[in-house]
This record gives C-alpha cells, structure tokens and sequence, in this order.
C-alpha cells in the first residue's frame, strides 16, 4: 500500500494541484495559504470524526511528537513558496525543486537516518549538484526557488519520518499549529473570508481537499516505504509539472536551465537503475521459507 499512496499524491501534486491554483491566480499567495489553512483543518477535523474508531492516537505523548510543529513550519514555507511560483507563472522552477528533492531526500537518508547509500547513489547526487552548479555558472544565478522548495520539502519528509504518526492525526496536528497564523492574517487582510463570488467560494473551499488528501497519503507512504523509495518515486510530480509549464502555460526552457536539467535527470536514472539493480540482489539474497 506504500507504493499506492506516494504515487496518489505524486500525481495529484503533479497535475490536480497546479491546475487548481492556477485557476485562484487572481488573489494573493498570502490569501490562498492562508484559505488553504483554514478549509484543510475543517476537511481534516471531520475526516478524524469519521475515523476516529480507526485512528492510532499517539498515546502518551513523547518529547518526539513536538516535532510535529516543526513539521508544520517547514510544509507551511513549501505551500508558500509554490503557491508563489504558480502566480509568477514560474512552474518550471517548482518543476526543478521537485526534480532536486529526491537526491535531497537520499543524502537525508544517508546522513540523519543512517540508511545506507550505495557508490553510485552517491555519484547520482554528485552529478545533480554538478547541474545546479552548471547552472550558476552559466546563468550568473543561483535557483533560490527550486533549492527552497525542495530543501523545505524534504525537510518535512524527514520530520515525518522520524515522528511517525498515524498521516491523518498528523496532518491535523500540523493545521492545528499553523491555523492561529491563518485566521490572524485573515482577520487583518482586506479580502473577505468567505469570497462573494460561488466560483471562487468553491474553489478556495476545495482546497482542504486537494491540499489534505496528497499529504496524507504522503505521510502514509512515508512510514511504509524506505525515504530513499520516496526519492525514486518523487521525480512523477516534477515531470508532470514540466509537462504541464511546457505543453499547456508555454513556458520556454532556456539553455542553461536545459543543461541543468539533462544533468538531473542523468543522476536520476543512475539512481532508478542502481535502485532496481540493488532490490533485486536483496531479493536474491533473502533465504525462502519452506
């Protein structure tokens, strides 16, 4: 089931989400995270009283679960920071966040959970960086979008990780903190909670929805499968983003993001292959029980 819920939220983050914001491009980021917020605690409030004869409560409580706050910051910064990449018509660098993310998530793994990385996963990594650093030197700049949103994201997913809590009481608790945040800008900015026009009512009010449902099914991934899994699975998203910035928004690809780019991807095929290559030697190597 592991498998079936990272690539439900890959490809929901990689298609549904994208167009639904764009389709809210006439407000603010600041209001729709904010809108976003609120609608997700209610959507999640409710699935946790549906559910709530099914739910593993973290019973007691541990120094560990307090990590959920910081959890909370680093997937609040990663909503803002896409939400900004959608509205500057930018999702080409959201695009290479989500393509850097795996090989984050990898060197994660490696070095706070001691997961153990392979000769030529590092060499993956190594060439990944070798494209950001083309890059640079090409353009004159360094990607500050992509690097924040995939360093903020695999952020989140170590936290995840470590805290390993039932991914709807989870994502509750994450709302929960960041709600206060929420209601305060909402009180203060002049843009009304509850727009006027229904068009726009559902559109923010669906937002719990598709906002709720890819991060949970997320964080059940992420208790079931190794986080150096979820590196090779990541890179779904970022090709349906590069799709989509591409074939439908006519967002061009200049030289030096395309070098960038064909240095990714190779780390990222040594890495799939290397992957594919090293479970079928485990398989091989796991003595079958009479």
């Amino acid at each position: 089931m592991g498998l079936v819920y990272a690539l439900a939220a890959y490809l929901s983050w990689g298609l549904v989400v994208p167009l639904h914001f764009r389709l809210l491009s006439g407000f603010s980021p600041w209001y729709i995270l904010a809108e976003r917020i609120v609608w997700s605690t209610l959507f999640a409030g409710l699935l946790a009283l549906a559910w709530r004869k099914r739910l593993r409560l973290p019973v007691p409580l541990s120094p560990k679960h307090g990590l959920l706050a910081l959890s909370a910051v680093f997937i609040g910064v990663n909503w803002l920071l896409y939400l900004m990449a959608i509205e500057r018509g930018h999702l080409l660098d959201a695009s290479l966040g989500y393509y850097i993310n795996p090989l984050i998530n990898v060197a994660l793994g490696r070095l706070i959970l001691g997961e153990r990385l392979r000769p030529v996963q590092a060499v993956a990594i190594g060439i990944a960086a070798a494209g950001v650093a083309v890059a640079v030197a090409w353009a004159g700049d360094l990607p500050l979008m992509s690097l924040a949103l995939a360093l903020s994201f695999a952020l989140y997913g170590l936290v995840r990780k470590i805290v390993a809590v039932d991914s709807l009481v989870g994502f509750l608790a994450e709302t929960l903190f960041l709600l206060p945040v929420a209601v305060g800008w909402l009180l203060l900015t002049p843009e009304p909670f509850l727009q006027p026009a229904p068009r726009d009512l559902g559109l923010l009010m669906l937002t719990g929805l598709t906002t709720a449902l890819p991060l949970i099914w997320f964080a059940a991934a992420a208790v079931r499968l190794r986080l150096t899994t979820l590196g090779l699975l990541q890179y779904v998203a970022p090709t349906c983003l590069l799709l989509l910035s591409i074939l439908v928004f006519g967002e061009h690809v200049e030289p030096h993001r395309a070098a960038m780019f064909g240095l990714i991807w190779l780390g990222l095929a040594l890495y799939t292959v290397d992957a594919v290559r090293g479970r079928r030697s485990e398989a091989k190597a796991t003595p079958v029980r009479a």
